[in-house]
């Protein structure tokens, strides 16, 4: 597992840092964006986490041409740049085991937490149980970790 050192100067893993009541599970990506002051080449680095129980998208921006830097915290990662989380980490699948008698939880889970209506939650459960869920690793943690919670046994995985 490798680490990371922000520009702030603070070092953490890049799969799973411990954090209060549990782990939590991280993705970083770096890439490149317009200074909004000067209009150089920025140097971006956002990171994907799920922290005590939420996923969020943490981005930080420095340039090193006028010195404007920035970070954003628990924003909403944009598909371009999950799309490139997938592209780096590849992708991680969300398996259930045992899951007799639980569809209806995984149904719930799916529909609470994706925002699924019921058609496409079944959809999802089929592929759920196929082991054709994916996602970021962040991602498949935090619907495996609200599955556990109401009984399922799931974990996210990678091939």
């Amino acid at each position: 597992m490798g680490r990371l050192r922000n520009k702030l100067g603070f070092s953490f893993n890049l799969a799973l840092l411990e954090v209060g009541m549990g782990q939590a599970v991280l993705e970083s990506i770096t890439y490149s964006a317009v200074c909004q002051d000067c209009g150089a080449r920025l140097e971006c680095c956002g990171v994907q986490a799920l922290v005590d129980g939420s996923l969020r998208w943490d981005v930080e921006v420095t340039c090193s041409v006028c010195g404007f830097a920035m970070a954003v915290c628990d924003d909403v990662l944009p598909s371009d740049l999950r799309d490139q989380l997938l592209s780096e980490h590849g992708a991680a699948w969300l398996r259930v085991t045992s899951p007799w008698g639980k569809s209806i939880a995984i149904i719930r889970v799916l529909r609470a937490e994706l925002g699924l209506d019921l058609t496409e939650a079944m959809t999802a459960l089929d592929r759920v149980l196929a082991e054709e869920f994916s996602g970021t690793l962040p991602e498949m943690e935090f619907l495996a970790r609200k599955l556990r919670s109401v009984g399922v046994s799931a974990v996210a995985a990678r091939p």
